[in-house]
């Protein structure tokens, strides 16, 4: 999930922060920082890629992108979106005695917590103009990342059922679909995590995880060397041929027509 671990020996730098907002709509930029970047929104919904895993952060969510990993806009940012942004990286490599701990990646339904508590406050030292500024900001943020990072429970509402189930999923797209493993990853019958999935996603479990492997496999695609059948097997289809099928069947051409089509878009 390309987490970003915090440790008490290394003050973060913020290189830049503040609050914008969107007079029309837009993507969100495509790039590879050599910084971390926190997106706190505070209005609309801003959505963005990483590394292949796309997320919708809405009022009251918190995301971490982390250095060095591509990100990008694949949808619209509303016009009126607000958020607070801040550009992180940290100054010193940790010693023996820190303690690590992982940011987490992202946060919802943080309205009135004391994470948001702890934003604003930030927010209002970014507009600060005197020469204290970037020691208090440094200060401030180091306490946030701090808060975030050692109060995962205070800060955050529970993931509903569906949303755990989708991660489960993500995290086992190479595998193949079980009925019993999510059975025994979630201490529920098959039957119960399938008409919850159903009602709160608007599709199957089978058909989500289907498109998981099918995102990933496009993304092999365009952006590797690997063979259709290493592909296939990263993307946990075992037949090849079998792979090409379901390929074309939900993306409309097969995945060398695929790849040269990417191909010609660089």
């Amino acid at each position: 999930m390309n987490e970003i671990i915090f440790n008490n020996t290394s003050m973060p730098v913020v290189s830049g922060c503040g609050l914008l907002a969107a007079s029309e709509p837009f993507y969100h930029i495509d790039r590879t920082a050599d910084f971390n970047v926190m997106i706190y929104v505070l209005e609309g919904a801003i959505y963005v890629t990483e590394d292949g895993s796309d997320y919708e952060i809405e009022r009251g969510g918190l995301i971490f992108l982390k250095n060095g990993i591509h990100h990008f806009g694949k949808r619209e940012i509303p016009k009126g979106t607000r958020w607070f942004y801040a550009h992180f990286y940290f100054n010193e490599q940790p010693v023996y005695e820190s303690v690590f701990a992982p940011l987490p990646k992202c946060l919802e339904g943080l309205l009135g917590s004391g994470a948001e508590e702890r934003i604003m406050d930030l927010c209002d030292f970014c507009s600060l103009e005197d020469g204290s500024r970037d020691r208090y900001i440094n200060l401030r943020f180091a306490e946030l990342l701090s808060f975030l990072a050692y109060n995962k429970r205070e800060n955050a509402a529970p993931l509903k059922l569906s949303d755990r189930i989708c991660e489960f999923l993500s995290e086992n797209i190479s595998a193949p679909f079980s009925a019993k493993a999510l059975e025994g990853e979630f201490f529920l019958s098959y039957k119960r995590l399938a008409a919850v999935f159903k009602a709160e996603k608007g599709m199957s479990m089978q058909q989500y995880h289907d498109r998981l492997k099918m995102s990933e496999a496009r993304r092999l695609l365009s952006s590797t060397l690997m063979s259709v059948g290493e592909v296939a097997m990263a993307a946990g289809y075992e037949d090849p041929l079998y792979f090409s099928r379901r390929f074309r069947d939900m993306t409309g051409s097969s995945p060398t027509e695929f790849r040269r089509a990417a191909a010609m878009k660089m």
